[in-house]
C-alpha cells in the first residue's frame, strides 16, 4: 500500500503531508508532476501555490499530464485527497463539483476553525462529529449554483462545514464566505475529497491538535479494503 504525494512548482505542504502519513505507518512517495503514477493505491495533492496561482488557483496544475493519471485512479475507485491548493486543483480538474474562489473578504486568512462532519466519506470513517483544523488561504470560498448545491446534499457530497463552538454553521464561523459554510466536498462516488483546511497541520500535539490524523487514518483504512 503506497500513497503518492504530488509536487508541482509552488507546492509547499508536501513534506508536511509526508511526515504526517509516515508517522501513521503509511508508505509514501513524493512524485514530481512530470513523473508517472504507477503502483500507487492513493493520491494526495497537498497545499501551496502551484504555478504561483496564476490565472486561477489550481488552474495550471489541473491541466498537467499527471492529472490524467489521477483521473484514471479516481475512476478505479482509489482515494484522492486534495488539501487547500490541492482542493482547488481537483475543482479545476472537474473531479469534484463547485469552485474554490477568492474569499468574500479578499485577504489571506490563517486561523484555526472547527468543522462539523456532514456526509459519509472514506476520509471520515474515524472522524468525530467535530474536528479542529487550521486554514491558510486567500481563495478558499466555495461557490456553487443553487441547483447543484441541492444535488450535493441529495447525494451526500457535502463532507465538512465550518461551525462555531456549539457546532452550528453560523455566518461568524464562516471564515471565507463559502456557500452554506461548506469546507469540503466529494465526488459522487465519495472516493475524491477536496478540503480547504489542512489536516497535516493538526497531526501532532506539538502543533496544537491531532484531529487531522483522522482524515489520513480513514484514508489508509479505506485503502486496505480495496
Amino acid at each position: 500500500m503506497k500513497i503518492a504525494i504530488l509536487r508541482f512548482g509552488g507546492s509547499n505542504c508536501d513534506l508536511d503531508v509526508q511526515k504526517a502519513l509516515n508517522n501513521l505507518g503509511a508508505e509514501t512517495e513524493l512524485v514530481w508532476y512530470k513523473e508517472v503514477l504507477e503502483g500507487f493505491d492513493g493520491v494526495i495533492i497537498p497545499g501551496g501555490f502551484s504555478y504561483g496561482d496564476y490565472l486561477r488557483a489550481g488552474a495550471i496544475a489541473a491541466r498537467t499530464k499527471i492529472m490524467q493519471s489521477v483521473r484514471e485512479m479516481a475512476e478505479d475507485g482509489k482515494p484522492i485527497l486534495g488539501i487547500c491548493n490541492g482542493a482547488q486543483i481537483l475543482s479545476e480538474s472537474h473531479l469534484v463539483p463547485g469552485t474554490f474562489t477568492l474569499n468574500q473578504y479578499p485577504k489571506f486568512v490563517c486561523k484555526w476553525v472547527k468543522l462539523l462532519k456532514i456526509g459519509r466519506s472514506p476520509f471520515t470513517t474515524f472522524s468525530s462529529e467535530i474536528v479542529n483544523l487550521p486554514i491558510a488561504h486567500k481563495e478558499g470560498r466555495f461557490v456553487v449554483p443553487s441547483q447543484l448545491l441541492k444535488e450535493l446534499y441529495e447525494n451526500d457530497q457535502v463532507v465538512f462545514k465550518y461551525v462555531d463552538d456549539n457546532g452550528r454553521p453560523t455566518s461568524s464561523a464562516n471564515p471565507n464566505g463559502s456557500r452554506d459554510n461548506i469546507a469540503a466536498v466529494s465526488n459522487l462516488e465519495k472516493n475524491v475529497l477536496a478540503m480547504m483546511p489542512h489536516p497535516e497541520r493538526a497531526s501532532e500535539k506539538l502543533l496544537g491538535s491531532v484531529d487531522g490524523n483522522v482524515i489520513f487514518e480513514s484514508m489508509i483504512s479505506y485503502m486496505n479494503t480495496l
